[in-house]
């Protein structure tokens, strides 16, 4: 058997993850000088309240070697293969240090998802279903890093001021953007963030436009799948985005998930993003 392991970062149910026995290394957040295990001793709602009682954002640590060579160490006597599926690694040295302790398991592959929430998620489900067809290790690990550039991950945000205070923008910009009721759709392209096509008025109707120009003004849609993961509290908005996903597009499966720790601390509630695969590589914004 192979083993699946990941980042807590993935945003994938804990459903999911029961059922296909996937274990999660979870990162690090920071409330003040007091230290949490993202998804293990706090969650979302937790930091949203921190931030609005203490003005002041959470921040999030990797995952350090010594975590990582624990739960290898744990988990490779037991199975045929290891594979885990970081975070990104130009957004955290999550990558680095899985990879310094994979060093000491032969049997332990560590993939670099280049993407963040479900966009490594996606990877993950992948690497579930593979595992599950008892593809060799070292076929899994080609398809997943064949798959890597293909993922179109992106979110738009509702509210400026944790990228503000998180110094992701400047306070001209925040104060600008508010002022103007503009939401920036943050995608993910060759492994980093950059700001893509901003949208203006209502959280709900740049969510309309944002879901149609994601959905139509692309051809090489896999519609395999897709994850709705955000950080919403009304239903209705995730309903409706869910129904113009079923109208602009014919998914095999459309995933709602919650964003984790990682995005909450950095974009702040109000955060929604629809993530899938393409059968090429993105390259550029949409704009």
């Amino acid at each position: 058997m192979i083993k699946i392991t990941a980042d807590s970062t993935c945003d994938l149910s804990p459903s999911f993850l029961e059922s296909n026995n996937i274990t999660l290394v979870p990162l690090y957040v920071l409330l003040g000088e007091r230290s949490y295990r993202d998804g293990v001793d706090i969650m979302p709602d937790e930091i949203f309240t921190y931030v609005e009682k203490n003005k002041a954002l959470a921040k999030t640590a990797a995952v350090n070697v010594h975590d990582y060579a624990k739960i290898f160490a744990e988990l490779s006597p037991q199975y045929e293969a290891v594979i885990h599926i970081s975070l990104g690694s130009a957004f955290s040295s999550s990558h680095q240090n899985a990879k310094l302790a994979a060093q000491e398991f032969p049997n332990v592959y560590v993939i670099d998802s280049g993407n963040l929430s479900s966009g490594s998620g996606h990877l993950v489900y992948e690497a579930a279903q593979m595992a599950a067809q008892k593809l060799e290790p070292q076929e899994i690990c080609q398809k997943l890093e064949e798959l890597v550039p293909k993922i179109d991950a992106s979110f738009v945000i509702d509210r400026l001021d944790y990228l503000h205070k998180g110094g992701r923008c400047s306070g001209l910009e925040a104060f600008g953007a508010n002022l103007l009721r503009i939401k920036p759709c943050i995608e993910v392209i060759d492994g980093k963030m950059t700001v893509g096509k901003k949208y203006r008025g209502s959280f709900e109707n740049c969510l309309k436009k944002y879901v149609k120009d994601r959905l139509t003004s692309q051809i090489d849609i896999d519609y395999s799948r897709i994850f709705i993961t955000h950080t919403v509290r009304s239903p209705e908005i995730v309903a409706m985005v869910r129904e113009l996903i079923q109208e602009y597009a014919d998914f095999a499966e459309i995933i709602e998930t919650d964003a984790g720790c990682t995005i909450s601390s950095h974009c702040g509630p109000n955060t929604l993003g629809i993530l899938y695969k393409r059968k090429s590589k993105k390259s550029s914004p949409i704009s």
